[in-house]
Protein backbone atom coordinates (compact mmCIF):
# COMPACT_ATOMS: atom_id res chain seq x y z
CA UNK A 1 0.00 0.00 0.00
CA UNK A 2 1.24 3.36 -0.95
CA UNK A 3 1.85 6.27 1.52
CA UNK A 4 -1.16 8.08 0.27
CA UNK A 5 -3.81 5.46 0.90
CA UNK A 6 -2.08 4.52 4.01
CA UNK A 7 -2.42 8.30 5.45
CA UNK A 8 -5.94 8.83 3.91
CA UNK A 9 -6.97 4.98 5.97
CA UNK A 10 -5.04 6.20 8.86
CA UNK A 11 -7.04 9.66 8.82
CA UNK A 12 -10.28 7.99 8.33
CA UNK A 13 -9.76 5.84 10.99
CA UNK A 14 -9.46 8.60 13.18
CA UNK A 15 -12.18 10.42 12.15
CA UNK A 16 -14.23 7.76 12.56
CA UNK A 17 -12.91 7.01 16.30
CA UNK A 18 -13.12 9.87 16.98
CA UNK A 19 -17.19 10.56 15.72
CA UNK A 20 -17.79 7.68 17.67
CA UNK A 21 -15.90 8.88 20.76
CA UNK A 22 -18.02 12.10 21.03
CA UNK A 23 -21.63 10.46 20.23
CA UNK A 24 -21.11 7.71 23.15
CA UNK A 25 -23.35 8.13 25.84
CA UNK A 26 -22.58 7.63 29.32
CA UNK A 27 -23.56 4.20 30.24
CA UNK A 28 -23.35 4.46 33.84
CA UNK A 29 -23.12 6.74 37.26
CA UNK A 30 -19.56 5.88 37.58
CA UNK A 31 -18.61 6.20 34.35
CA UNK A 32 -19.38 9.92 34.95
CA UNK A 33 -16.51 10.13 37.34
CA UNK A 34 -13.81 7.81 35.26
CA UNK A 35 -11.61 9.95 32.75
CA UNK A 36 -11.49 8.61 29.41
CA UNK A 37 -8.28 10.10 28.70
CA UNK A 38 -6.42 6.52 28.40
CA UNK A 39 -8.76 5.23 25.65
CA UNK A 40 -8.20 8.49 23.84
CA UNK A 41 -4.27 8.15 24.11
CA UNK A 42 -4.01 4.89 22.73
CA UNK A 43 -5.83 6.49 19.69
CA UNK A 44 -2.36 8.52 19.18
CA UNK A 45 0.60 7.55 17.51
CA UNK A 46 2.52 7.65 21.02
CA UNK A 47 -0.03 6.40 23.97
CA UNK A 48 2.66 6.17 26.36
CA UNK A 49 3.49 9.70 27.18
CA UNK A 50 0.54 10.74 26.29
CA UNK A 51 -0.87 8.16 29.30
CA UNK A 52 1.90 8.97 31.45
CA UNK A 53 1.12 12.86 31.35
CA UNK A 54 -2.47 12.79 31.61
CA UNK A 55 -2.53 11.02 35.09
CA UNK A 56 -1.02 14.08 36.45
CA UNK A 57 -2.77 15.73 39.01
CA UNK A 58 -2.73 18.56 36.32
CA UNK A 59 -4.90 17.14 34.13
CA UNK A 60 -7.39 15.37 36.52
CA UNK A 61 -9.76 17.51 36.35
CA UNK A 62 -10.64 16.12 32.76
CA UNK A 63 -13.07 13.55 32.88
CA UNK A 64 -15.45 12.45 30.09
CA UNK A 65 -14.09 14.28 27.01
CA UNK A 66 -16.80 14.92 24.94
CA UNK A 67 -15.15 16.40 21.61
CA UNK A 68 -11.36 15.92 20.03
CA UNK A 69 -11.65 19.50 20.46
CA UNK A 70 -11.06 18.96 24.16
CA UNK A 71 -8.56 16.28 23.65
CA UNK A 72 -6.64 18.47 21.35
CA UNK A 73 -6.86 21.39 23.47
CA UNK A 74 -5.59 18.95 26.61
CA UNK A 75 -2.59 17.69 24.11
CA UNK A 76 -1.66 21.55 23.59
CA UNK A 77 -1.08 22.61 26.80
CA UNK A 78 0.27 19.06 27.84
CA UNK A 79 3.07 19.63 25.16
CA UNK A 80 3.36 23.42 26.42
CA UNK A 81 3.88 22.71 29.70
CA UNK A 82 6.73 20.20 28.43
CA UNK A 83 8.07 22.07 25.77
CA UNK A 84 8.67 24.65 28.89
CA UNK A 85 10.32 22.35 31.62
CA UNK A 86 12.59 21.25 28.03
CA UNK A 87 13.86 25.22 27.49
CA UNK A 88 14.35 25.25 31.76
CA UNK A 89 16.68 22.29 31.48
CA UNK A 90 18.53 23.73 28.33
CA UNK A 91 19.07 26.78 30.11
CA UNK A 92 20.54 24.76 32.80
CA UNK A 93 23.58 23.45 30.90
CA UNK A 94 24.01 26.58 28.76
CA UNK A 95 27.51 26.94 30.70
CA UNK A 96 28.68 23.51 30.72
CA UNK A 97 29.98 23.26 27.42
CA UNK A 98 33.53 24.34 26.50
CA UNK A 99 34.26 23.79 22.65
CA UNK A 100 32.88 26.39 19.76
CA UNK A 101 30.92 24.07 18.13
CA UNK A 102 29.02 23.13 21.43
CA UNK A 103 28.68 26.65 22.45
CA UNK A 104 27.31 27.28 18.68
CA UNK A 105 24.92 24.40 19.34
CA UNK A 106 23.42 25.43 22.46
CA UNK A 107 22.53 29.10 21.15
CA UNK A 108 20.87 26.89 18.06
CA UNK A 109 18.86 25.16 20.40
CA UNK A 110 17.85 27.57 22.87
CA UNK A 111 16.87 29.80 19.97
CA UNK A 112 14.87 26.89 18.68
CA UNK A 113 13.23 25.98 21.89
CA UNK A 114 11.99 29.27 22.21
CA UNK A 115 10.66 29.03 18.82
CA UNK A 116 8.86 25.78 19.85
CA UNK A 117 7.40 27.67 22.89
CA UNK A 118 6.48 30.85 20.74
CA UNK A 119 4.69 28.37 18.39
CA UNK A 120 2.85 26.34 20.93
CA UNK A 121 1.65 29.43 22.67
CA UNK A 122 0.22 31.17 19.28
CA UNK A 123 -1.79 27.85 18.22
CA UNK A 124 -3.33 27.47 21.73
CA UNK A 125 -4.09 31.42 21.57
CA UNK A 126 -5.75 31.15 18.27
CA UNK A 127 -7.48 27.86 18.84
CA UNK A 128 -9.15 29.72 22.03
CA UNK A 129 -10.60 32.09 19.84
CA UNK A 130 -11.04 29.85 16.82
CA UNK A 131 -14.23 31.71 15.92
CA UNK A 132 -12.92 35.23 15.68
CA UNK A 133 -10.45 33.41 12.68
CA UNK A 134 -7.82 33.78 14.25
CA UNK A 135 -6.20 30.47 13.56
CA UNK A 136 -7.34 27.98 10.88
CA UNK A 137 -6.62 24.05 11.68
CA UNK A 138 -4.60 24.63 8.55
CA UNK A 139 -2.52 27.39 10.85
CA UNK A 140 -2.54 24.96 13.94
CA UNK A 141 -1.15 22.26 11.44
CA UNK A 142 1.71 24.54 10.55
CA UNK A 143 3.00 26.01 13.85
CA UNK A 144 2.83 22.40 15.27
CA UNK A 145 4.56 21.25 12.38
CA UNK A 146 7.14 24.20 12.95
CA UNK A 147 7.70 23.23 16.69
CA UNK A 148 8.00 19.85 15.95
CA UNK A 149 10.88 20.47 13.18
CA UNK A 150 12.72 23.08 15.59
CA UNK A 151 13.45 20.60 17.86
CA UNK A 152 14.67 17.99 15.57
CA UNK A 153 17.09 20.50 14.15
CA UNK A 154 18.44 21.01 17.33
CA UNK A 155 18.54 17.02 18.36
CA UNK A 156 19.99 16.67 14.99
CA UNK A 157 23.15 18.75 16.14
CA UNK A 158 23.42 17.84 19.91
CA UNK A 159 23.69 13.91 18.66
CA UNK A 160 26.17 15.01 16.61
CA UNK A 161 28.43 16.57 19.16
CA UNK A 162 27.53 13.86 21.93
CA UNK A 163 26.08 17.22 23.94
CA UNK A 164 25.16 15.91 27.58
CA UNK A 165 21.71 16.54 28.75
CA UNK A 166 20.43 17.48 25.12
CA UNK A 167 20.83 13.60 23.48
CA UNK A 168 20.17 10.89 26.84
CA UNK A 169 16.92 9.39 27.31
CA UNK A 170 15.81 11.87 30.10
CA UNK A 171 15.76 15.20 27.79
CA UNK A 172 12.16 16.48 27.97
CA UNK A 173 12.70 17.44 23.99
CA UNK A 174 11.90 13.37 23.69
CA UNK A 175 8.30 14.26 25.04
CA UNK A 176 7.95 16.98 24.03
CA UNK A 177 7.93 15.67 19.96
CA UNK A 178 5.89 12.67 20.77
CA UNK A 179 3.09 14.94 22.34
CA UNK A 180 3.52 17.16 19.85
CA UNK A 181 3.53 14.26 17.18
CA UNK A 182 -0.03 13.55 18.69
CA UNK A 183 -1.58 16.66 18.89
CA UNK A 184 -0.45 16.54 14.52
CA UNK A 185 -2.87 13.79 14.24
CA UNK A 186 -5.30 14.47 16.30
CA UNK A 187 -5.76 17.92 14.54
CA UNK A 188 -5.19 16.55 10.81
CA UNK A 189 -8.73 15.01 11.32
CA UNK A 190 -10.08 19.19 11.82
CA UNK A 191 -8.36 19.50 7.97
CA UNK A 192 -10.59 19.94 5.32
CA UNK A 193 -9.12 21.03 2.07
CA UNK A 194 -11.06 23.09 0.02
CA UNK A 195 -10.98 22.72 -4.11
CA UNK A 196 -9.95 26.08 -4.91
CA UNK A 197 -9.46 25.86 -8.11
CA UNK A 198 -7.25 29.03 -11.37
CA UNK A 199 -7.64 30.10 -14.37
CA UNK A 200 -4.93 29.55 -16.80
CA UNK A 201 -4.19 33.20 -17.44
CA UNK A 202 -4.69 34.10 -13.55
CA UNK A 203 -1.71 30.85 -12.72
CA UNK A 204 0.84 33.37 -14.89
CA UNK A 205 0.71 36.25 -12.79
CA UNK A 206 -0.21 35.32 -9.30
CA UNK A 207 0.50 36.27 -6.20
CA UNK A 208 0.05 34.51 -3.15
CA UNK A 209 -3.41 36.18 -1.36
CA UNK A 210 -2.66 36.74 1.68
CA UNK A 211 -0.69 39.36 0.67
CA UNK A 212 -3.09 42.90 0.64
CA UNK A 213 -3.14 44.75 -2.92
CA UNK A 214 -0.46 47.31 -1.35
CA UNK A 215 1.82 44.43 -1.13
CA UNK A 216 1.28 43.35 -4.68
CA UNK A 217 1.78 47.26 -5.40
CA UNK A 218 5.11 46.88 -4.02
CA UNK A 219 5.86 44.19 -5.05
CA UNK A 220 5.37 44.72 -9.14
CA UNK A 221 6.45 48.44 -8.23
CA UNK A 222 9.72 49.55 -9.83
CA UNK A 223 9.37 53.11 -7.37
CA UNK A 224 9.00 51.86 -3.95
CA UNK A 225 8.72 54.48 -1.15
CA UNK A 226 10.46 52.96 2.05
CA UNK A 227 10.51 54.10 5.58
CA UNK A 228 14.53 53.28 5.79
CA UNK A 229 17.08 53.35 3.20
CA UNK A 230 20.52 51.40 3.77
CA UNK A 231 23.78 52.66 1.70
CA UNK A 232 27.42 52.01 2.08
CA UNK A 233 28.56 55.30 1.05
CA UNK A 234 26.23 56.54 4.22
CA UNK A 235 23.55 58.46 1.88
CA UNK A 236 20.91 56.77 3.69
CA UNK A 237 19.52 56.36 7.35
CA UNK A 238 22.08 52.96 7.68
CA UNK A 239 25.53 51.75 6.50
CA UNK A 240 24.03 48.28 7.67
CA UNK A 241 21.35 46.13 6.75
CA UNK A 242 20.72 44.25 9.94
CA UNK A 243 21.12 48.30 11.36
CA UNK A 244 17.27 49.24 9.85
CA UNK A 245 16.03 45.76 10.76
CA UNK A 246 16.58 46.22 14.02
CA UNK A 247 15.43 49.42 14.40
CA UNK A 248 12.78 48.43 12.75
CA UNK A 249 12.26 45.93 15.41
CA UNK A 250 11.90 48.50 17.73
CA UNK A 251 8.57 50.29 15.88
CA UNK A 252 5.00 50.07 17.38
CA UNK A 253 2.82 49.16 14.74
CA UNK A 254 3.84 46.33 12.78
CA UNK A 255 2.04 46.96 9.62
CA UNK A 256 4.29 47.06 6.65
CA UNK A 257 7.80 47.99 7.02
CA UNK A 258 9.74 48.89 3.71
CA UNK A 259 13.56 48.58 3.67
CA UNK A 260 15.45 49.99 0.36
CA UNK A 261 19.07 48.32 0.13
CA UNK A 262 20.95 49.98 -2.16
CA UNK A 263 23.45 48.78 -4.47
CA UNK A 264 26.49 47.30 -3.10
CA UNK A 265 27.78 44.31 -1.85
CA UNK A 266 26.92 44.03 2.06
CA UNK A 267 29.00 41.53 3.98
CA UNK A 268 27.25 41.09 7.23
CA UNK A 269 24.71 38.20 8.55
CA UNK A 270 21.57 39.49 8.97
CA UNK A 271 18.74 38.06 11.26
CA UNK A 272 14.82 38.89 11.20
CA UNK A 273 13.48 37.48 14.87
CA UNK A 274 10.23 35.74 14.82
CA UNK A 275 8.19 38.88 16.88
CA UNK A 276 9.63 41.28 13.93
CA UNK A 277 6.59 41.01 11.29
CA UNK A 278 6.32 42.30 8.03
CA UNK A 279 9.54 43.65 7.53
CA UNK A 280 9.73 43.84 3.43
CA UNK A 281 13.71 44.36 1.92
CA UNK A 282 13.83 45.39 -1.68
CA UNK A 283 17.51 46.06 -3.54
CA UNK A 284 18.37 48.11 -6.78
CA UNK A 285 17.67 43.85 -8.64
CA UNK A 286 19.73 40.99 -7.54
CA UNK A 287 22.89 41.67 -9.69
CA UNK A 288 23.33 44.62 -7.51
CA UNK A 289 22.48 44.23 -4.00
CA UNK A 290 24.38 41.51 -2.17
CA UNK A 291 24.13 40.39 1.43
CA UNK A 292 27.16 38.16 1.44
CA UNK A 293 28.78 36.03 4.32
CA UNK A 294 31.01 33.32 4.13
CA UNK A 295 30.25 30.90 7.53
CA UNK A 296 30.46 27.44 7.07
CA UNK A 297 30.34 24.11 9.43
CA UNK A 298 33.82 23.46 8.57
CA UNK A 299 34.66 27.27 10.72
CA UNK A 300 32.84 25.62 13.73
CA UNK A 301 29.51 27.12 12.47
CA UNK A 302 26.07 24.59 12.33
CA UNK A 303 24.36 24.45 9.58
CA UNK A 304 21.75 26.29 10.92
CA UNK A 305 23.91 29.52 12.26
CA UNK A 306 26.07 29.60 8.83
CA UNK A 307 23.54 31.04 7.26
CA UNK A 308 24.01 34.86 5.29
CA UNK A 309 20.32 35.28 6.37
CA UNK A 310 18.51 34.61 8.88
CA UNK A 311 14.57 34.94 8.48
CA UNK A 312 11.66 33.84 11.31
CA UNK A 313 9.55 36.94 11.48
CA UNK A 314 6.03 36.12 9.62
CA UNK A 315 5.12 37.86 6.23
CA UNK A 316 8.53 38.94 5.18
CA UNK A 317 9.26 39.68 1.60
CA UNK A 318 12.07 40.08 -0.47
CA UNK A 319 12.23 41.89 -3.91
CA UNK A 320 15.28 42.47 -6.23
CA UNK A 321 18.22 41.68 -3.67
CA UNK A 322 20.59 38.49 -3.48
CA UNK A 323 21.73 36.06 -0.94
CA UNK A 324 24.91 34.60 -0.49
CA UNK A 325 27.50 32.22 0.81
CA UNK A 326 31.00 32.82 0.12
CA UNK A 327 32.50 30.01 1.62
CA UNK A 328 33.08 28.04 -1.47
CA UNK A 329 32.86 24.46 -2.32
CA UNK A 330 35.49 23.06 -0.03
CA UNK A 331 34.03 24.47 3.43
CA UNK A 332 31.02 21.93 3.05
CA UNK A 333 27.33 22.83 4.68
CA UNK A 334 27.22 26.62 3.92
CA UNK A 335 23.42 28.35 4.06
CA UNK A 336 23.15 31.49 2.39
CA UNK A 337 19.20 31.97 3.35
CA UNK A 338 17.68 30.25 6.35
CA UNK A 339 13.93 31.26 6.40
CA UNK A 340 11.09 30.26 8.84
CA UNK A 341 9.45 32.93 7.85
CA UNK A 342 5.36 31.79 7.57
CA UNK A 343 3.14 33.69 4.76
CA UNK A 344 6.82 34.95 2.73
CA UNK A 345 7.40 35.54 -0.69
CA UNK A 346 11.07 35.86 -2.20
CA UNK A 347 10.36 37.55 -5.70
CA UNK A 348 13.52 38.28 -8.32
CA UNK A 349 15.68 37.35 -5.84
CA UNK A 350 19.00 34.89 -5.88
CA UNK A 351 20.27 32.89 -3.19
CA UNK A 352 23.51 31.75 -4.40
CA UNK A 353 25.71 28.56 -2.42
CA UNK A 354 27.22 25.24 -2.84
CA UNK A 355 26.28 22.57 -0.13
CA UNK A 356 23.15 23.33 1.91
CA UNK A 357 22.26 26.65 0.06
CA UNK A 358 18.64 27.15 0.99
CA UNK A 359 17.48 25.96 3.96
CA UNK A 360 13.80 26.47 3.62
CA UNK A 361 13.37 25.44 7.69
CA UNK A 362 9.69 25.44 8.11
CA UNK A 363 6.16 27.33 7.49
CA UNK A 364 4.50 28.63 4.62
CA UNK A 365 7.02 30.12 1.81
CA UNK A 366 6.25 30.97 -1.42
CA UNK A 367 9.25 32.57 -4.58
CA UNK A 368 8.67 33.45 -7.48
CA UNK A 369 10.72 34.59 -10.49
CA UNK A 370 14.03 33.58 -8.09
CA UNK A 371 17.21 31.83 -9.13
CA UNK A 372 18.65 29.58 -6.57
CA UNK A 373 22.67 28.12 -7.39
CA UNK A 374 24.14 24.76 -5.37
CA UNK A 375 25.36 21.43 -4.85
CA UNK A 376 24.44 18.96 -2.51
CA UNK A 377 21.16 19.35 -0.67
CA UNK A 378 20.54 22.94 -1.72
CA UNK A 379 17.30 23.14 -1.29
CA UNK A 380 16.86 21.74 2.05
CA UNK A 381 14.49 21.70 5.19
CA UNK A 382 10.81 21.13 6.71
CA UNK A 383 8.70 24.30 4.85
CA UNK A 384 5.93 24.08 2.76
CA UNK A 385 7.55 25.94 -0.27
CA UNK A 386 6.32 26.09 -3.83
CA UNK A 387 8.86 27.66 -6.58
CA UNK A 388 7.15 29.42 -9.62
CA UNK A 389 8.88 30.48 -13.03
CA UNK A 390 11.99 29.98 -10.97
CA UNK A 391 15.32 28.66 -12.08
CA UNK A 392 17.20 26.00 -10.15
CA UNK A 393 21.44 26.37 -11.47
CA UNK A 394 23.26 23.21 -10.62
CA UNK A 395 27.05 24.17 -9.96
CA UNK A 396 30.47 22.09 -10.15
CA UNK A 397 30.72 20.18 -6.80
CA UNK A 398 33.68 18.80 -5.42
CA UNK A 399 34.97 15.65 -6.93
CA UNK A 400 33.73 12.83 -6.60
CA UNK A 401 30.60 14.01 -5.06
CA UNK A 402 26.65 14.14 -6.55
CA UNK A 403 24.75 16.75 -7.13
CA UNK A 404 21.50 16.95 -5.12
CA UNK A 405 18.59 19.93 -5.84
CA UNK A 406 16.08 18.65 -2.85
CA UNK A 407 16.86 16.94 0.80
CA UNK A 408 13.17 17.58 2.27
CA UNK A 409 12.92 17.12 5.71
CA UNK A 410 9.71 16.02 6.49
CA UNK A 411 9.72 13.69 9.75
CA UNK A 412 5.81 13.08 10.85
CA UNK A 413 3.08 12.04 8.49
CA UNK A 414 1.17 14.43 9.55
CA UNK A 415 3.71 17.32 9.38
CA UNK A 416 1.59 19.58 6.33
CA UNK A 417 4.88 20.17 4.48
CA UNK A 418 6.78 19.90 1.18
CA UNK A 419 8.48 21.24 -1.39
CA UNK A 420 7.01 22.04 -4.51
CA UNK A 421 8.18 22.93 -8.28
CA UNK A 422 5.62 24.62 -10.64
CA UNK A 423 6.77 26.25 -13.99
CA UNK A 424 10.37 26.34 -13.23
CA UNK A 425 13.80 25.17 -14.91
CA UNK A 426 16.29 22.97 -13.93
CA UNK A 427 19.69 23.63 -15.65
CA UNK A 428 23.42 23.00 -15.46
CA UNK A 429 25.06 26.54 -14.12
CA UNK A 430 27.90 28.07 -15.80
CA UNK A 431 30.50 26.25 -14.06
CA UNK A 432 29.25 22.68 -14.04
CA UNK A 433 28.69 23.06 -18.20
CA UNK A 434 31.54 22.25 -19.63
CA UNK A 435 31.97 19.17 -17.39
CA UNK A 436 28.21 18.27 -16.43
CA UNK A 437 28.93 14.82 -17.71
CA UNK A 438 31.14 13.84 -14.92
CA UNK A 439 28.91 14.73 -12.16
CA UNK A 440 25.16 12.68 -11.73
CA UNK A 441 23.06 15.13 -10.79
CA UNK A 442 19.71 14.22 -8.89
CA UNK A 443 16.03 15.64 -7.92
CA UNK A 444 16.62 14.71 -4.46
CA UNK A 445 17.24 12.48 -1.98
CA UNK A 446 15.33 11.59 1.32
CA UNK A 447 16.55 13.31 4.68
CA UNK A 448 13.74 12.68 6.56
CA UNK A 449 11.53 9.24 6.98
CA UNK A 450 8.54 11.20 5.04
CA UNK A 451 10.45 13.57 2.78
CA UNK A 452 7.88 14.75 0.16
CA UNK A 453 9.03 16.99 -3.10
CA UNK A 454 7.18 17.19 -6.32
CA UNK A 455 8.18 18.80 -9.97
CA UNK A 456 5.54 19.87 -11.71
CA UNK A 457 5.11 21.27 -15.49
CA UNK A 458 9.01 22.16 -15.20
CA UNK A 459 11.71 22.33 -17.88
CA UNK A 460 14.53 19.54 -16.89
CA UNK A 461 17.70 19.27 -18.45
CA UNK A 462 20.02 16.46 -19.61
CA UNK A 463 22.20 17.22 -16.56
CA UNK A 464 19.81 14.98 -14.30
CA UNK A 465 20.22 11.58 -14.24
CA UNK A 466 17.97 9.25 -16.03
CA UNK A 467 17.35 7.55 -12.49
CA UNK A 468 15.92 11.35 -10.73
CA UNK A 469 16.52 10.56 -7.41
CA UNK A 470 18.96 9.01 -5.26
CA UNK A 471 18.97 6.98 -2.23
CA UNK A 472 19.92 7.89 1.35
CA UNK A 473 23.43 6.76 0.98
CA UNK A 474 23.78 2.64 0.06
CA UNK A 475 20.37 2.24 1.80
CA UNK A 476 16.69 2.06 1.11
CA UNK A 477 16.46 4.05 3.99
CA UNK A 478 12.56 5.74 3.49
CA UNK A 479 11.86 5.02 -0.01
CA UNK A 480 8.75 3.34 1.02
CA UNK A 481 7.45 6.02 3.29
CA UNK A 482 9.08 9.27 0.97
CA UNK A 483 6.37 10.99 -1.58
CA UNK A 484 8.10 12.23 -4.83
CA UNK A 485 6.26 12.95 -8.10
CA UNK A 486 6.28 14.16 -11.49
CA UNK A 487 3.72 16.13 -13.20
CA UNK A 488 3.90 16.87 -16.95
CA UNK A 489 7.54 17.38 -16.58
CA UNK A 490 9.31 18.45 -20.13
CA UNK A 491 12.92 18.69 -21.52
CA UNK A 492 16.20 16.24 -22.20
CA UNK A 493 16.03 15.02 -18.37
CA UNK A 494 12.22 15.07 -17.87
CA UNK A 495 11.83 11.51 -19.00
CA UNK A 496 10.44 8.68 -16.30
CA UNK A 497 11.09 6.00 -18.26
CA UNK A 498 13.93 4.94 -16.34
CA UNK A 499 13.03 6.63 -12.97
CA UNK A 500 13.63 4.95 -9.49
CA UNK A 501 10.83 1.89 -8.99
CA UNK A 502 10.61 2.84 -5.10
CA UNK A 503 7.26 2.75 -3.87
CA UNK A 504 6.82 6.39 -2.73
CA UNK A 505 7.72 7.55 -6.39
CA UNK A 506 5.13 8.26 -8.45
CA UNK A 507 4.27 9.30 -12.27
CA UNK A 508 1.32 11.84 -11.52
CA UNK A 509 -0.75 11.83 -14.20
CA UNK A 510 -4.05 13.69 -13.32
CA UNK A 511 -5.09 17.26 -12.13
CA UNK A 512 -6.14 15.73 -9.25
CA UNK A 513 -2.93 13.53 -7.85
CA UNK A 514 -0.63 17.41 -8.84
CA UNK A 515 -3.07 19.84 -7.39
CA UNK A 516 -2.36 19.13 -3.44
CA UNK A 517 0.98 20.66 -4.38
CA UNK A 518 0.05 23.84 -6.12
CA UNK A 519 0.09 27.14 -4.02
CA UNK A 520 -3.39 26.96 -2.77
CA UNK A 521 -3.47 23.73 -1.57
CA UNK A 522 0.21 23.64 0.43
CA UNK A 523 0.12 27.17 1.33
CA UNK A 524 -3.15 27.14 1.68
CA UNK A 525 -3.38 29.99 0.25
CA UNK A 526 -6.74 30.96 0.26
CA UNK A 527 -9.59 31.69 -2.78
CA UNK A 528 -7.60 32.64 -6.56
CA UNK A 529 -9.95 32.22 -8.61
CA UNK A 530 -11.42 35.35 -10.96
CA UNK A 531 -14.68 36.19 -10.91
CA UNK A 532 -15.57 34.78 -14.08
CA UNK A 533 -17.11 31.99 -15.95
CA UNK A 534 -13.50 30.54 -17.76
CA UNK A 535 -12.79 26.87 -17.69
CA UNK A 536 -10.15 26.20 -15.03
CA UNK A 537 -7.65 23.26 -13.43
CA UNK A 538 -7.24 23.51 -9.75
CA UNK A 539 -4.04 25.55 -9.27
CA UNK A 540 -2.05 23.73 -12.52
Amino acid sequence: MNMGKTLFLTLLLLSSIFTIAASRKRSSSSSHKKSNLDWWCNRTPHPAPCKFYMRQSHYNHYHRLKHRTEFRSILLNLALDQALLMQKHAHTLQNSNTTMKQQTVFGDCLKLYDNTVFHLNRTIQGLKYHQTRNCSDFDAQTWLSTALTNIVTCKKWANAMKIPGLTDSSCPSNNVSEIISNTLAVNSVFLKYQKNHLTEDYTEAAFPSWFSATDRRLLQSSGVKANLVVARDGSGHFRTVQGAIDAAARRRSKTRFVIHVKKGVYRENIEVDKTNDNIMLVGDGMRNTFIASGRSVQQGYTTYSSATAGIDGPHFIARDITFMNTAGPLKGQAVALRSASDLSVFYRCSIIGYQDTLMAHAQRQFYRGCYIYGTVDFIFGNAAVVFQNSVILVRRPNNGQANMITAQGRGDPFQNTGISFHNCQIRAAPDLKPVVNKYNTFLGRPWQQYSRVVVMKTYIDSLVSPMGWSPWGNTNFAQSTLYYGEYKNFGPGSSTKNRVRWPGYHVLTSPAQATPFTVNSLLAGGTWLPATGVPFTAGL
